[in-house]
């Protein structure tokens, strides 16, 4: 997070004579979650990883721009460059950062991708929204690691998404019975939120998993093969992690 600091401030340092950033949102909460007796995935990995599905949509909006209003340059971000993606968000009036530190609202939560358009264009700009947490304190009280050290403030190296993605060594013993069988990532803090009572299926084809994924119990994740997780997960975020990072996951969590 330290590094490009610069950039995450000032957008004209990513796209030249940008003058607006255009956010934009993609559902990707699933109409059928995984088995009870099962690891945990997060939903966002169910399908297709989602830097292929939006880039090209991305493409598509800023080729429709350019057709309809006429040269325009821009330049599309999906999670992939130093780019204050939540802020933008909130500041366009998409949602509220919450106390989970995720961007929640009021009618579909938080189970969606942001993602950027910054372009050399003028626009009309929206204005941020306000903040509809109140005194609700779900997330913090449901983190079984407490990595929600205070409201809006995550320690991310708290976190079960940072232990089971992020980190490349062993997991510290003393996270040993806290992950709650979250094998990659972690939806507690969005899972006990309340906007997201009224979270609908996204409609995207490529988001849908794989079924074999949903009908897979935890003696089926204990005893993957390599083979197996390469035609699972094809395409998936999961390969992120790489199959030994998985296995070492699931060896935890056993």
């Amino acid at each position: 997070m330290e590094n490009h600091f610069d950039k995450r401030l000032d957008p004209t340092l990513l796209v030249e004579d940008s003058k607006s950033v255009i956010s934009l949102l993609l559902n990707y909460y699933p109409e059928n979650t995984q088995l009870e007796d099962s690891y945990k995935i997060s939903k966002y990995a169910y399908g297709t990883d989602y830097h292929l599905v939006i880039k090209d949509k991305l493409k598509e909006l800023l080729l429709s721009i350019q057709e309809t209003i006429g040269e325009v340059s821009g330049r599309a971000f999906v999670d992939s460059a130093p780019v204050l993606d939540k802020a933008w968000a909130a500041k366009s009036g998409l949602g509220w950062i919450g106390k989970n530190s995720n961007l929640l609202t009021q009618k579909v939560g938080s189970f969606y991708f942001i993602a950027e358009l910054i372009i050399d264009l003028d626009l009309d700009y929206d204005n941020a929204t306000t903040d509809h947490c109140g005194t609700c304190t779900a997330c913090i009280d449901s983190c079984p690691t407490e990595a929600i050290v205070a409201p809006y403030i995550v320690d991310g190296s708290k976190c079960i998404s940072y232990f089971t993605i992020e980190l490349k060594e062993h997991i510290p013993q003393e996270m040993k019975g806290k992950f709650d069988d979250w094998a990659f990532g972690c939806d507690i803090c969005q899972d006990v939120c309340p906007w997201n009572k009224f979270s609908k299926p996204h409609n995207e084809p490529l988001f849908n998993a794989n079924p074999e994924l949903l009908s897979m119990s935890k003696k089926d994740w204990e005893e993957i093969t390599e083979d197996t997780f390469k035609v699972v997960f094809k395409d998936s975020p999961l390969k992120r992690t790489k199959f030994s990072g998985l296995k070492r996951n699931i060896d935890f969590l056993k």
